[in-house]
């Protein structure tokens, strides 16, 4: 195994549908650890898909999903899951659980593996609450927190994890100027931690921020990998529509 394939994410010829609906067609997809890429396309267009896949919470038709050099189809869903765990997710509207306090929903995983004390788990729980500035909260309910606070209390969660990669679908979306800024904040000082972070959404600018590599999706296929500079100069229709709609984008599918 090379350290390319060590240290990357893969999806190759991946075919995706529901009830005979094509969601992905030949889609290859490559992220590199340490390169931080935002997929963009429409809505519905099977951003969150492609997330979903390569967490296991969807299945492809055919194709292969790699990770660390491991091809995951054929392997036991136990050895699958000690994989994926290089992996965390921040969902849109945060996913935490109402039932639970913030500090419960932080510590899910780790109360989950058992591996450590709950002093140790509280101090874990903590610290990663600090780091989006919201340790007070720790005995909240989801209830009690607006929509950004809930979104940086999943990144906390997220970073409790351990975990190498961080994706994030539409983590701005709902949210005020100022929850819009304090999300971007925090993903890059994720990134300047060292984690990698993959980011599904259609705000361009929040895109623009923490990202230097993108994709883009277009009626199923992967139309396009590069930069920002490189995207801003495509000729591509799908990307031009995308980025100065025109009267022709009406009501478009």
């Amino acid at each position: 195994m090379s350290v390319s394939e060590e240290h990357t994410i893969r999806m190759e010829n991946i075919f995706y549908s529901v009830d005979g609906r094509k969601v992905l067609e030949n889609v290859s997809f490559v992220l590199e650890k340490g390169v931080n890429r935002t997929i963009l396309g429409t809505s519905g267009c099977g951003k969150t898909t492609i997330l979903k896949l390569l967490l296991g919470l969807l299945v492809p038709d055919s194709g292969r999903i790699i990770v660390a050099g491991r091809i995951l189809e054929g392997l036991p869903e136990s050895e699958q899951l000690r994989i994926r765990k290089q992996i965390a997710i921040v969902f849109q509207g945060g996913a935490l659980f109402d039932s639970m306090t913030v500090g419960e929903n932080v510590g899910y995983r780790m109360f989950q593996d058992g591996e450590l004390s709950e002093r140790e788990i509280e101090r874990v729980v903590l610290e990663k609450l600090s780091f989006v500035g919201l340790e007070d909260t720790i005995d909240f309910y989801p209830s009690q927190l607006s929509g950004g606070m809930k979104k940086r209390v999943a990144i906390s969660r997220a970073l409790a994890s351990n975990a190498d990669y961080i994706f994030f679908d539409e983590p701005t979306t709902g949210l005020d100027p100022i929850g819009v800024y304090n999300i971007c904040h925090l993903i890059l000082r994720l990134q300047a931690e060292g984690k990698t972070t993959l980011m599904v959404t259609h705000d361009m600018k929040t895109a623009f921020s923490v990202s230097e590599r993108f994709s883009f999706i277009h009626k199923t296929h992967l139309i396009f990998e590069g930069t920002r500079e490189e995207m801003l100069s495509s000729t591509l229709p799908g990307i031009l529509q995308f980025l100065s709609p025109t009267d022709e984008s009406l009501f478009a599918r």
